[in-house]
């Protein structure tokens, strides 16, 4: 008796657990930085994050009845990862449980698991974060190679901010803390300053925004290390090149264009690109294969969609950062683009048989 099995009938040799030990390298340049920028509190954040995370899943899983097993298949480990790359270093403990606990009930299980979120589960909880703990999110420490620093060499000052957050160190606030150049720049711009003033004002250097010596999500502040990492997917091919290229292309263009009409009000293009969680969000967040479209056509409007709502939210809107939010309300159109911009069947168009 002959049986015929339905394609595909080539295997790549992949999976799932392969996809996210390459996500894992390629975060490995920006998880580097994080360390150096800051000790042993980014140590701190990465290990208890990524344990909580796989802990809470396996929790999850036992409690459902289903194998506990799958979650060592690397996906809860990795979503540990991003969430303590895009938490404040001076993020206390509980507020990463909290995070961890949101990212895989909310963000994963409650959808049925590895595959069926709508929302990339770390990208889901910060969010959460941010609008139930707005200053445990946006307290972001001055990074160990700045002067005015604390000294996160040193494990206590590390386990002090960890446990207790950076009031429990006894020192004033703001002489260890300093806002992203996105928060900089719109308090500026809200106090009436220009945008030449208030980057001169902060000192504001490309060539550290590439390298990451500002404040900001631990994971967020080097750019070219992002770069790196999601130059490293498109060359295994974990990404395809459409939503990280339409996305930067349209922060760059859009910000382009209104710097040329009144240099004054808007920032240019590679401050944009440089700045905040748009390189993590283009490589890393808005391709995630579960909540992006498929079709190729459908990755390009996601990715300029992505692009346009976060220069728009950067620029008019109340947060001075908008590369999540826009991710986010992208997420939601997915199935709509992928439904309209699927390719045509083969064999289907003028002159075919129908």
């Amino acid at each position: 008796m002959q049986t015929e099995l339905s394609s595909p009938h080539d295997h790549s040799g992949s999976s799932s657990r392969v996809m996210m030990l390459q996500v894992m390298a390629a975060l490995l340049p920006a998880t580097l930085v994080a360390v150096w920028l800051f000790g042993w509190l980014a140590l701190l954040q990465l290990g208890f994050a990524i344990t909580a995370c796989v802990v809470i899943e396996w929790g999850v899983l036992r409690l459902t009845g289903r194998d506990g097993s799958a979650a060592l298949d690397g996906s809860a480990a990795l979503t540990g990862l991003f969430l303590a790359l895009v938490l404040p270093a001076a993020a206390p403990w509980w507020v990463a449980l909290i995070g961890a606990l949101a990212a895989i009930t909310l963000g994963k299980q409650l959808y049925g698991g590895l595959g069926y979120n709508p929302f990339n589960p770390a990208l889901a909880a910060r969010v959460i974060l941010l609008v139930s703990f707005p200053l445990q999110m946006t307290t972001w420490l001055i990074p160990l190679p700045l002067p005015g620093g604390i000294d996160l060499a040193h494990f206590s000052n590390a386990w002090t901010i960890f446990t207790g957050g950076v009031a429990a160190t006894g020192q004033p606030f703001d002489a260890i803390t300093a806002a992203t150049p996105l928060g900089r720049l719109k308090t500026a711009l809200h106090g009436g300053a220009t945008v030449p003033e208030a980057l001169a004002a902060a000192h504001y250097s490309l060539v550290d925004a590439l390298l990451g010596r500002e404040g900001g999500s631990m994971g967020e502040t080097s750019a070219l290390a992002l770069l790196l990492g999601g130059l490293y997917l498109l060359r295994v091919r974990v990404i395809s090149w459409q939503i990280p290229t339409s996305y930067l292309a349209s922060v760059a263009l859009l910000a382009a264009i209104a710097h040329a009409i009144d240099p004054d009000r808007f920032a240019p293009a590679p401050f944009h690109i440089a700045a905040g969680g748009l390189m993590l969000c283009a490589f890393f967040m808005a391709t995630d294969p579960v909540t992006s479209p498929v079709a190729p056509r459908a990755q390009i409007v996601f990715g300029i969609g992505c692009g346009v709502l976060t220069w728009v939210i950067r620029t008019f809107g109340g947060y001075p950062e908008g590369a999540m939010f826009s991710v986010m309300l992208m997420n939601c159109l997915v199935p709509l683009l992928d439904r309209h911009l699927r390719p045509p069947v083969y064999g289907r168009g003028a002159g075919s048989l129908r």
